[in-house]
């Protein structure tokens, strides 16, 4: 029997782990564009969920943005039923219109095409075909846009769609290694023409600037900054637990936060806790942004008497005496 080759190797294996974390019985769906990374992640699906004792349904995204768009879904499609998907879906989805920028407003359609996929195919979780290599792309363009902790713990390998499991198996693994194992495969990826668009930023951190990174300080800086987001996200969720108990004790008898609790807090909580206080209170999570935490900040240790805080959503918040209140929007 031939050796399997590494690469293959290591995704099947990254992709058992990550199926292997899940408590409940239910299919598993692959989100799969047609390019390398999420056809490497489909073949390894495809071999691994059977072998768990779960059926694998794949859904392609048809974004509509550029020609054939449609018959390259119905191909990924297709692919997908000859490799022994249980099901595959083809989900067509409309871009134009939506808030931001067309980078954000497309990965805000795929997300919620992904999202009610798994509700209809009553899926236990998601898989994307991110890679150590996109982690690294999204930990520089963080830091360039000053994101701060958050940003810069990059794409965790396993949050929450809309209440179903989003897992990323390939966070550890390389693109490299996605192309090879599609080679060995004899898959055909796609190239994505938007990946080698000037035009968007995250094609030109992977056309110019993370190359120049590698040139200037070795190939290790690929990893070394997957890592680095590994490392702030421990951090992050260490913050996090510290800051939901701080908001716990911070909360006045007569509604809203009491100020002497928030003062004695590091400001590192006590920015979490404003920032999760505000989020209750209806801000809009998207644009809710660290110019506003500062100033709901300045209403706990700068305040003279200025008025109310204005946040993203309508909502507003006023200083009282010894707490912090939400306005009433009456």
């Amino acid at each position: 029997m031939a050796a399997l080759a590494p690469p293959v190797a290591a995704i099947r294996v990254a992709v058992r782990r990550a199926l292997t974390g899940l408590s409940s019985d239910g299919p598993v769906l692959v989100a799969c564009s047609g390019g390398a990374d999420s056809l490497a992640l489909a073949a390894a699906t495809v071999f691994v969920a059977p072998r768990l004792g779960r059926s694998a349904v794949l859904v392609t995204v048809d974004h509509g943005l550029q020609d054939g768009s449609t018959e390259r879904a119905e191909t990924v499609a297709a692919w997908g039923r000859e490799v022994g998907f249980s099901s595959t879906t083809v989900v067509p989805v409309k871009v134009a219109g939506r808030p931001g920028g067309p980078e954000a407003a497309a990965r805000e359609a795929r997300y919620e095409a992904l999202a009610e996929a798994a509700r209809q195919q009553k899926a236990v979780a998601v898989l994307t075909g991110h890679t150590r290599d996109d982690q690294a792309e999204t930990v520089l363009l963080a830091l360039a846009r000053g994101a701060g902790p958050r940003g810069l713990a990059g794409m965790p390998a396993r949050r929450e769609l809309d209440g179903v499991p989003l897992l990323r198996p390939l966070l550890e693994i390389s693109r490299d290694q996605t192309r090879a194992a599609c080679a060995v495969l004899g898959l055909s990826p796609w190239q994505d023409p938007h990946n080698a668009d000037p035009s968007y930023a995250r094609s030109r951190v992977r056309a110019d600037l993370l190359p120049a990174l590698v040139r200037a300080l070795g190939p290790g800086v690929v990893d070394n900054l997957a890592r680095t987001a590994r490392m702030v996200a421990a951090d992050n969720a260490a913050l996090d637990e510290l800051a939901e108990t701080a908001l716990a004790a911070a909360r006045h008898p007569a509604g809203g936060l009491s100020v002497p609790e928030l003062v004695g807090l590091v400001p590192a909580v006590r920015g979490r806790v404003l920032h999760f206080w505000a989020r209750e209170l209806g801000a809009l999570p998207g644009a809710l942004s660290h110019r506003h935490v500062a100033a709901l900040d300045a209403l706990v240790t700068d305040w003279d008497g200025q008025g109310p805080t204005d946040l993203p959503g309508g909502v507003r918040v006023l200083r009282r005496a010894d707490r912090l209140s939400p306005v009433d929007p009456g």
